[in-house]
């Protein structure tokens, strides 16, 4: 994963230890196998709830956008699910 992302402009507004956690994320991202990333999304996360760091709705709505911008149509399906198991667990909760 290049480092792109950290260039759009709606990120601006985004607390610094968020943005350096995804900046970590990005990192282990770009050398983790395509099909490791769900394991390695869960292990942030994990990391983020450990540090007290919550990302709203609409955080987590525009870091999805940003980080599946240059995915293929497949890889994009694979996000969607994940977002869609993560919004069932958050609502048992």
């Amino acid at each position: 994963m290049d480092d792109s992302w950290k260039n759009d402009p709606r990120l601006k507004t985004m607390d610094k230890e968020k943005l350096e956690l995804l900046t970590r994320f990005a990192e282990q991202a770009g050398r983790s196998k395509k099909e490791e990333l769900p394991q390695t999304l869960m292990a942030i996360h994990l990391e983020a709830q450990k540090q007290g760091i919550h990302f709203n709705d609409k955080e987590t709505a525009l870091l999805i956008n940003i980080l599946s911008a240059h995915m293929t149509p497949k890889e994009k399906k694979k996000v969607d699910l994940l977002k869609m198991i993560s919004q069932k667990l958050m609502a048992g909760k």
